[in-house]
């Protein structure tokens, strides 16, 4: 059988593998590597969304499509019956987390202003400081899946205070659902979007969610843009009322008019939360695993359900 991958570095990452595997490299999807028939097994390049899944009318026997990222928002739904999704569901927690914890420490103790004094070559104590302090916050984490357990785990040593909110609620560990939001974001200084873009999540971020949030909040979002709805939180950043730490937006990336840009109460990133130089090597041992699975017969992990 013959699996196709999109990094040159992937095949030595894999292990070992059973002889009947061949492994190509196929880093554009406009230049197939071989003849497609036989290609059971694919992985799509990082962040690829139905572009490269065009691809998958060609693949006649295709089997299982192998994400390299954590969410398959642009995926699931989409791979023809029959065809196994599966994606890379704790293969970024640890960069993910510490992405979150870099950017609610920035945005408290104000880097991003200070970071623009230093541009300026100006000494800017008198416009920072005292900054915030991340000791004593209430966490809000919304999305208690691994990179929630891998964010709580990073900043527990921080003296915080924790609420954990899923889809669906696990009383025996803690964690409340997401039908009582309206309730717990009042009592919330910091809020982390961690969840999965779906049809109920899209727009969850609304004018009601933002203003249940109490003044001076800061809304961290490491999960996708549009769970936020851009014009109702460009809205209150604007008033000044609540704070933002993005690393995704909706749009993205996002124009060089986006007044989000402007905006001193809000911390951008471009989508950079997962990408770390330790990511190919724990991509890929997944992979790996993942093949000798598949060729072996064995449930895959991570797959992809209709209820993602």
């Amino acid at each position: 059988m013959k699996a196709w991958i999109p990094h040159s570095a992937g095949r030595r990452l894999l292990g070992e593998l059973p002889p009947d595997v061949t492994v190509e490299l196929l880093a554009d999807p406009a230049r197939l590597p071989s003849d497609p028939t036989g290609v059971r097994f694919w992985v799509p390049p990082f962040l690829s969304g139905p572009d490269a899944g065009a691809l998958l009318a060609e693949l006649p026997d295709i089997e299982v499509v192998q994400l390299l990222s954590a969410g398959a928002d642009a995926w699931a739904g989409r791979v023809p019956a029959g065809v196994t999704l599966c994606d890379a569901r704790g293969v970024h927690d640890s960069a993910t987390a510490e992405w979150v914890v870099a950017a609610i420490l920035s945005a408290l103790r104000g880097f991003a202003p200070l970071a623009r004094a230093q541009a300026r070559r100006e000494w800017a104590y008198d416009e920072v400081a005292p900054t915030d302090e991340l000791a004593g916050k209430r966490v809000l984490i919304v999305g208690a899946g691994s990179i929630g357990a891998a964010v709580r785990a990073r900043l527990a040593p921080f003296e915080v205070s924790f609420t954990l909110v899923a889809r669906t609620p696990r009383p025996g560990e803690g964690v409340h659902g997401v039908a009582e939001l309206p309730a717990l974001l009042p009592a919330a200084d910091v809020v982390v979007l961690l969840v999965p873009l779906t049809e109920q999540t899209r727009g969850l971020v609304d004018e009601r969610f933002l203003a249940a949030m109490p003044d001076g909040a800061l809304l961290v979002n490491a999960a996708r843009g549009p769970v936020a709805r851009t014009p109702a939180l460009v809205a209150e950043l604007e008033s000044g009322r609540l704070r933002a730490a993005l690393d995704v937006t909706d749009p993205e990336p996002l124009p060089a008019d986006h007044p989000l840009w402007g905006l001193p109460n809000v911390l951008l990133t471009p989508h950079v939360a997962g990408s770390v130089r330790g990511l190919l090597p724990r991509a890929y041992r997944l992979v790996g695993e993942q093949l000798r699975r598949f060729v072996a017969g064995e449930e895959l992990a991570n797959r992809v359900t209709d209820g993602y």
